[in-house]
């Protein structure tokens, strides 16, 4: 399954949020735009994350979509028990989540809604705000590797 899925081509994020201890963060494949109205994403963690837990608590998210230099943001977030934010510079969304330097788009959210999605839990956030640079290409993930486009049909 892992080899057919792997066809198809996702973008890579990382979900943030700030906790009483600090800013957390992990990387994340499975995201996606969910409704316009109301304005809503979803994206979803693995069951045997232990960051996601953290940030449902803080109930805010914000998601950062990953620019085609970020493979080292990437591989950084997908670590466990390491310092994620360690020199990473970050700049607060408006629920105080931190947006990563450089990214493509940030989309700062609220926690909406869980639902059981097998090995992996999905979540719906409602769009508080959000912001997008236009001169940065995405990171792209592609039968098991990191991928970026060339830009070209923009």
């Amino acid at each position: 399954m892992r080899d057919v899925l792997g066809h198809f081509v996702s973008g890579i994020v990382v979900i943030t949020a700030v906790g009483p201890d600090g800013p957390l963060g992990f990387t994340c494949q499975s995201f996606s735009s969910l409704s316009l109205e109301p304005p809503l994403v979803s994206f979803a963690p693995s069951r045997t994350s232990t960051t996601w837990p953290r940030i449902r608590e803080v109930g805010a998210f914000c998601v950062n979509v990953l620019a085609a230099d970020h493979q080292e943001l990437s591989s950084g977030f997908a670590r466990s028990g390491v310092d994620k934010f360690a020199g990473v510079s970050w700049r607060p969304a408006p629920s105080g989540a931190p947006v990563l330097d450089g990214v493509s788009a940030w989309i700062d959210c609220a926690l909406r809604d869980e639902f059981d999605g097998g090995d992996h839990t999905i979540v719906v956030g409602q769009v508080q705000d959000l912001g997008a640079d236009a001169a940065r290409l995405p990171l792209l993930f592609y039968r098991g590797r990191y991928a970026v486009t060339s830009g070209e049909g923009r």
